[in-house]
Order: structure tokens, then sequence, then C-alpha cells
């Protein structure tokens, strides 16, 4: 589950902190980094690097948003619910995961 809390910069800036659910995996010599809350991933030469290039991703990403005046539409079609003025601040999406046994057909 995400958490979130804000504080006020000030110019209707709120600089908001939040917990992501992100998958890290790897492929090949890479680890990437996704969390579906965003959309975003980044990639990395190890998990711990992975992780460092997706929380630079996820800065850039809110300050590309809050320069171009686009925070409540992108998070607003991203799922993410904006509270009551007087709680302040943006609820991601609720994810799951879970495993989920399925049967395929697959070549001998």
């Amino acid at each position: 589950m995400a958490f979130f809390s804000s504080k006020h910069k000030g110019n209707g800036v709120v600089e908001m902190s939040v917990d992501l659910p992100v998958t890290v995996k790897q492929e090949g010599h890479m680890f990437v980094a996704y969390s579906p809350t965003l959309d975003l991933s980044s990639c990395g030469s190890t998990e711990a690097e992975a992780i460092d290039m997706f929380n630079e991703a996820v800065r850039i990403f809110f300050n590309d948003l809050v320069q171009h005046n686009t925070v409540h539409q992108v998070l607003s079609d991203l799922g993410w619910k904006l509270q009551s003025s007087k709680q302040g601040g943006w609820i991601p999406p609720k994810i799951s995961q879970q495993s989920v046994g399925v049967r395929v057909p697959v070549l001998a």
C-alpha cells in the first residue's frame, strides 16, 4: 500500500513523499525497476542502481508535471485521487500483486 504525505514549499508548490510499489526484475545483465502507479520504469546494472535511477526518474517526472502545470491531469489519468483540500495531497491507486496459477500450452 502506498503512503503519502506532503508539505508546502511556497508559490503553490507542495513537496510530497510517497512510498510506491516497485517491481525489480533482471533482464539479461540489466535490472529494471517499474511502478504501475506512475507507469514509469528505469534500469541499472545492479538492483540498487535500478532503484536509484527509478528515484531520479520519479523526481524528473514530477518536476516536469509541475513545470508544465499538468499534475492534476496526469495523476488523474493514472488513477490517483485528490484528497479534500483540508487533507491536501494525492492518493496513488491501490495496486495488488499476486501469483495466479495458469495452464498454457508450450512445445515439448
